[in-house]
């Protein structure tokens, strides 16, 4: 689980130094999906630890995480652009103590990744494309709301973070976030979402068993690699299963094994897409 305007003071002078940028460096995975989305896979020359998709992005040089990425590294791969995330980690100084152009993009909110998306666009010189990419996204978001319109909302809970193999040390989705967002969307309403909770709360078994939610969706324990991810899904099945719930009784468990669920990239469509299928049996 992972927290994600444009900033435009002292940034845009930095983006302007570069024409049409030739060599990008990724520091996330909502960026580096958003970057191969929009055609420029080719221009890419390093992408975060954390990168899975598309699979293209295995052979290429990590440079750390988005929390910390390997500036000195960076420089040496002579990039033209820069992608990095807004937040209190000073990469933007260091790269401006570099001279490296940058561009800086916020992560959080279904709203903040369309801005994302569009500000990647103009920095590469493809506002064109992004546009495009937004506009199909939304148009296919639209669609799942006319889909639900009218359904009963179904009470589901989103997990994004727990101890691997238990049910202890629950991370959940709060309000705000980019997942709740989807799940609305989704015809769901989220059991988490009241105001005066943090984005990502913790919570233990005895809080998700008073607020008795119709589903649940585990992004807890994905594995890191996708020849993992069938097995942890069986896990996770098995052990919610396993507790006295509306949800398990009901048979509607979900594990998730599509990082699609928590990358607030491009594919969040599809997640939506899927949330709407568990929620209430329409979509894909």
């Amino acid at each position: 689980m992972w927290r994600w305007i444009l900033i435009v003071a002292c940034l845009w002078t930095s983006v302007a130094t570069a024409q049409t940028p030739s060599r990008i460096v990724s520091t996330s995975p909502s960026i580096t999906e958003a970057l191969f989305a929009l055609g420029l896979g080719d221009r890419v020359v390093a992408v975060s630890q954390y990168c899975r998709f598309p699979p293209a992005v295995e052979r290429l040089p990590k440079i750390g995480t988005f929390l910390k990425p390997d500036v000195e590294l960076i420089a040496r791969l002579r990039p033209d652009l820069t992608v990095v995330h807004s937040g209190p980690y000073q990469i933007e100084r260091r790269l401006e103590i570099l001279k490296l152009p940058f561009v800086t993009v916020e992560r959080g909110s279904l709203s903040s990744t369309f801005s994302s998306i569009r500000a990647i666009g103009a920095a590469a010189g493809v506002s064109d494309r992004a546009a495009a990419l937004v506009a199909t996204i939304e148009a296919r978001l639209q669609r799942v709301r006319q889909a639900v319109a009218g359904k009963k909302p179904q009470k589901v809970l989103l997990i994004v973070g727990r101890r691997p193999g238990t049910l202890t040390d629950l991370i959940a989705v709060g309000p705000g976030s980019y997942m709740s967002d989807l799940a609305a969307i989704a015809g769901g309403v989220n059991v988490l979402s009241q105001g005066g909770l943090p984005e990502y709360p913790r919570i233990s078994m005895e809080t998700v068993i008073r607020l008795a939610p119709d589903v649940i969706i585990d992004a807890g324990d994905m594995g890191d690699r996708p020849e993992q991810r069938e097995a942890r899904k069986i896990l996770t099945e098995g052990l919610w299963k396993r507790q006295q719930l509306v949800a398990a009784r009901n048979g509607r468990i979900h594990a998730v094994v599509s990082d699609a669920f928590v990358v607030p990239g491009p594919r969040l469509v599809e997640a939506t897409e899927t949330m709407a299928l568990w929620l209430h049996g329409v979509g894909r």
